[in-house]
């Protein structure tokens, strides 16, 4: 079975290949962070779907060039940095670093490339100035350059691949200068905003004179740089498929710098949105939560990422405390059977047991049907515990099973951090409750493993004693 992926270009599940069908090289874009502030939980659903879709891909015997930008200039930042008094890029830098910290502590792989907008200010004006001299760009009396939507249509193009859109809905001459704008404003958008006051030092010259870049331009270049002209798979979130990503196909298409029939992107996938305690995340209602948040609430960046990877990333998902509590249920689960198959095998090795492996395979085959795979995968955890406990596992079987689930687990970038050293706190809890078994006082013990576990440790009774992990 080959992979399938909903492709919002074609509105369909279609085949994944790449544009060239005899390589197994896949070269993907992911938008990334915006650093005016700390990114929420609702920001990593689309980063761990694109990490999930890389780690997928390579799983299935594709190499991958992986490039997810830094998007650090765009008016939110203008205005802060503003606000601050602080200059950009020690401002945007603070929270690039921290963007990248939450990103490990979720475990996704750096990407191959993480080129910042600011770097790629030349390729983007020479971007701008291609689609100028092609008709498709022209500098209003307010001295910034936008893009023509009309003289784009009227050169045989279409505008409106990912969305439905209506051609009288064009409204020729309106224009929009704001980064973001509503989805019924179909105007020409800034490809390059000349400078006002409010930008203060935020500014580059450019042969239209002193300014900065539009947002959605900045994608078009730094993708077209990295990846080439033409490229095989564009990931983001719902809410970028228009106008951002719409104007990253008009721009990029427009210049055209793709051979004759090719596309900017052939694949273009979306996550949806994330819902939290079933309300759209605001920090007027309490519900705003940023990774650091959990953290400090006692759950672990890799129970986030599991009840992240639960709902398929195509449906709204509705992120709660109590979820990420069945989180930590099923990750102790989890390594509670593969500790089991470790101790069994005793440090054999053996090929992967390929029931798991199949079963993994054909639910993420299709369009990346995690609920099914964590079935198979749950199903398959029961049929270890029963052949451990009716003591039918060899040594052999632990091994190759073993070695199915981390194959598994590193696909989902759930594989449990190894060498971690619990801190003193734990170890007294543990050691108290210990002594709490040994005088029978089985209550106290209840007690002190329900704290262990809020602190985000289990303890595990074994014949040569209580054993300590992370949850």
């Amino acid at each position: 079975m080959s992979l399938k992926l909903f492709n919002t270009l074609s509105r369909q599940v279609e085949t994944f290949a790449p544009l060239d069908p005899a390589s197994r090289s896949v070269r993907m874009y992911c938008c990334g962070p915006t650093v005016h502030d700390f990114a929420h939980i609702g920001n990593f659903r689309t980063f761990v779907l694109a990490d999930l879709v890389r780690r997928y891909l390579e799983f299935r015997g594709f190499t991958t060039t992986h490039v997810m930008n830094i998007t650090d200039v765009e008016d939110k930042i203008i205005r802060r940095v503003r606000e601050t008094g602080v200059r950009l890029q020690e401002y945007t830098s603070g929270y690039t670093q921290a963007f990248f910290e939450d990103h490990r502590t979720l475990n996704c792989l750096m990407p191959h490339h993480v080129p910042r907008a600011t770097d790629y200010i030349a390729p983007i004006i020479e971007l701008i100035g291609r689609l100028q001299e092609r008709g498709l760009a022209y500098q209003a009396a307010d001295r910034s350059v936008y893009f023509s939507i009309t003289k784009y249509c009227g050169c045989g193009h279409r505008y409106g691949q990912l969305v439905a859109i209506q051609a009288d809905q064009l409204r020729p001459g309106e224009r929009v200068q704001n980064d973001e704008y509503a989805k019924e404003s179909l105007a020409d958008f800034a490809l390059w905003k000349a400078r006002v006051p409010e930008d203060g030092d935020v500014y580059w010259p450019s042969p239209w004179g002193e300014g900065r870049p539009g947002w959605h331009i900045e994608c078009s270049a730094m993708g077209m740089a990295l990846l080439g002209p033409s490229f095989d798979l564009h990931l983001g979130g719902e809410d970028l498929v228009f106008p951002h990503h719409e104007d990253e196909i008009a721009q990029s298409e427009g210049a055209g710098l793709q051979a004759h029939g090719a596309p900017f992107v052939k694949h273009w996938v979306h996550g949806a949105f994330l819902l939290v305690e079933g309300k759209k995340m605001s920090k007027s209602l309490g519900n705003y939560h940023t990774l650091r948040d959990l953290l400090q609430k006692g759950y672990s960046g890799r129970e986030v990422r599991y009840l992240l990877m639960t709902a398929h990333y195509r449906e709204s998902f509705n992120f709660t405390l109590d979820g990420l509590a069945g989180a930590r249920t099923a990750l102790a689960r989890l390594d509670e059977c593969a500790a089991k198959l470790e101790e069994r095998a005793a440090g054999a090795t053996a090929a992967a047991d390929p029931v798991l492996i199949e079963a993994f395979s054909r639910a993420m085959d299709d369009d990346l049907n995690v609920a099914a795979a964590w079935g198979g995968i749950f199903d398959w955890v029961r049929e270890q515990n029963r052949l451990l406990a009716d003591n039918r596992m060899s040594q052999d079987l632990a091994a190759a099973a073993l070695a199915a689930w981390r194959q598994v687990s590193g696909t989902l970038g759930l594989v449990p951090p190894s060498g971690v050293e619990a801190p003193a706190e734990v170890v007294a809890l543990a050691q108290e409750r210990q002594a709490a078994r040994k005088a029978k006082d089985f209550r106290r013990s209840d007690e002190l493993r329900d704290e262990l576990k809020r602190l985000g440790w289990l303890v595990e009774d074994t014949p040569k004693g209580p054993k300590l992990k992370r949850a």
